[in-house]
């Protein structure tokens, strides 16, 4: 009897990797080609387009979005315009209008100082300056320098400072009454160190403490800073290290999810805590020194934000503190 053969049907499973393969092999090489399609300006292109399209189609929140997206991107003006036309309706919006009010991203402080230098300087000095802030970060303050008395531009600076901080403190009080738990910890700074409302230390602790109680760690960590510069060294140590002790790697995720708070600033919060209880720790002061412990705790807010550190370190020193 002859004996016959026949290919046996193919496997399912190797022909679609075989198939999944050819697929791969065609987008690499694709991706190839298209060595534009992922660059960073093509990607922010096609957000913004995406973002346009869901405002058409009625998302309030793509509004924000598309503010957020040109604030990172340092759009300055444009993400002020945006977060304007949104500030009634959006308590995120106007905690982001406190923010540049504050720190005087595309506002009044920047116009101002850049168009002294436009006045006083020939134009061509200050062609190519697209933004105002590369004007007042780079040339326009020096330029004016050149121009007026420096008492007096500093008095002009120190008046749209004022302006900016008035606005800051108007932006954040709204978003505070939306339940912005930030802007309530940026009041209570605010009101600390008399930035764009009269100083007072009473209305600055009760901010400080309820967003505290409400879980902004930033708070807690400019409390804690409170008490120590004040000697309440006990209440510092008792404060300080429940704050100190929070898990850099689970904790901060956890916080920022609940309280909606920036990772950074929670962060930021944790570091000073770090200090002051190994400050406290080092010397003795509320609790029995401790130097190997103090060591532990040093290296802890080095690791949180080294440049806080620094700096806290420095201001001791020189206040002798």
């Amino acid at each position: 009897m002859k004996l016959t053969s026949e290919k046996l049907p193919k496997n399912p499973f190797y022909a679609s990797l075989s198939q999944n393969a050819v697929k791969k092999q065609k987008f690499f090489q694709w991706k190839k080609e298209k060595t534009d399609h992922y660059t960073h300006a093509s990607l922010v292109d096609k957000a913004l387009q995406l973002l346009k399209e869901r405002i058409r189609n009625g998302d309030h929140l793509a509004y924000f979005l598309r503010g957020q997206l040109y604030f990172e991107e340092g759009w300055y003006e444009e993400a002020l315009e945006q977060f304007e036309e949104i500030k009634e309706k959006d308590h995120q919006a106007t905690y982001q209008l406190g923010v540049m009010y504050y720190d005087a991203l595309g506002t009044t402080l920047d116009a101002t100082v850049a168009y002294c230098s436009r006045q006083w300087e020939p134009q061509s000095q200050c062609e190519g300056s697209r933004h105002p802030r590369a004007v007042l970060r780079h040339q326009g303050a020096q330029r004016v320098r050149k121009v007026f008395p420096y008492n007096f531009i500093e008095w002009i600076i120190n008046k749209m400072m004022k302006l900016c901080f008035s606005q800051a403190f108007y932006w954040h009080s709204e978003a505070c009454g939306n339940g912005n738990l930030e802007s309530q910890g940026a009041l209570g700074l605010m009101y600390l160190y008399g930035q764009g409302i009269r100083q007072d230390t009473e209305a600055a602790l009760h901010c400080l403490r309820e967003a505290a109680e409400r879980g902004n760690v930033y708070a807690q960590g400019n409390l804690v800073e409170y008490y120590y510069k004040m000697k309440f060294f006990t209440k510092c140590v008792a404060f300080s290290k429940r704050i100190a002790d929070y898990d850099e790697v689970h904790d901060i995720p956890m916080i920022a999810q609940v309280t909606e708070c920036l990772p950074e600033f929670i962060s930021r919060g944790m570091a000073m805590a770090s200090f002051y209880h190994a400050r406290c720790l080092q010397l003795g002061l509320g609790i029995t020194r401790d130097e190997a412990t103090a060591k532990h705790y040093y290296s802890k807010a080095c690791r949180l934000n080294p440049a806080l550190a620094d700096e806290l370190h420095s201001l001791l020193i020189r206040q002798r503190i």
